[in-house]
């Protein structure tokens, strides 16, 4: 299914509060390094909110998020972070800086020499299909949506961190457009073999991109596995997603 059974990230028992009102309730779940989970539901079911305590952007109420076996409460934060890239939708890149500052950003934080620094750049933007003698120097607001979206997957990919976080990346795209963007993170998921975690309410997107998917619910994760057996929970949002993936076809 995925390279090794090595474990990435774990959540044992993780619950989210925010004025007693339970975001995330009791989740338990294991992330296998190599592999990519995608994490579907509806808005508010609790995905975007399990993303980030994975890179302490929230902190547990109750239990406790380990990456590479150690709490998130014991790391340094910024040492974690690093070692996370976090893709969202629309990309976040920073307006004012072209796509080579974008993409160096962390590489720079890092101290990496000119040098190292300006072959990366150049090799994550032929990875991500965009030409550096044409898109380096080029800021934001000169790229489409779709090129937004490839410069941010460069710069969560640029320092070579071990976990991606993928909060509905291709979301706001045109059809076509986020095609073609599936498709290559599909081949740059294959080649590269990083633990990926994916966001998406879209099941056509999970069961193209995910190894194994997680529906989650109102907080809870109601359903865990490969694309079959997904196709076989009897929970009834699961099958309400199989109903619309069944309209689709």
């Amino acid at each position: 299914m995925f390279q090794t059974e090595e474990i990435a990230v774990e959540f044992r028992s993780v619950s989210f509060l925010i004025n007693r009102r339970p975001l995330l309730s009791h989740l338990n779940l294991t992330i296998y390094q190599g592999e990519a989970l995608v994490l579907l539901g509806r808005s508010g079911s609790g995905k975007t909110t399990t993303l980030k305590l994975i890179n302490h952007l929230l902190i547990p109420t109750e239990g406790q998020v380990l990456v590479n076996g150690r709490s998130t409460t014991d790391w340094d934060m910024i040492k974690l972070r690093r070692r996370i890239g976090y893709v969202i939708q629309d990309s976040g890149l920073f307006p004012h800086f072209s796509v080579t500052e974008n993409v160096a950003l962390v590489p720079t934080l890092e101290k990496w020499t000119k040098q190292r620094i300006e072959a990366r750049v150049e090799e994550m933007l032929n990875l991500v299909g965009l030409e550096p003698e044409k898109f380096a120097q080029r800021y934001p607001h000169q790229l489409s949506g779709g090129q937004r979206q490839r410069v941010g997957v460069a710069r969560a990919l640029a320092a070579d961190p071990p976990i991606l976080l993928m909060d509905e990346p291709f979301g706001a795209l045109d059809p076509i457009t986020r095609l073609e963007l599936q498709q290559q993170f599909l081949h740059l998921q294959r080649q590269l073999g990083k633990t990926v975690i994916f966001v998406t309410h879209d099941i056509q997107e999970a069961f193209f991109l995910g190894t194994r998917i997680g529906l989650m619910y109102e907080g809870n994760l109601v359903a865990l596995g490969t694309r079959e057996e997904f196709l076989q929970s009897q929970h009834p949002e699961a099958q309400a997603f199989i109903a619309c993936l069944n309209a689709l076809n």
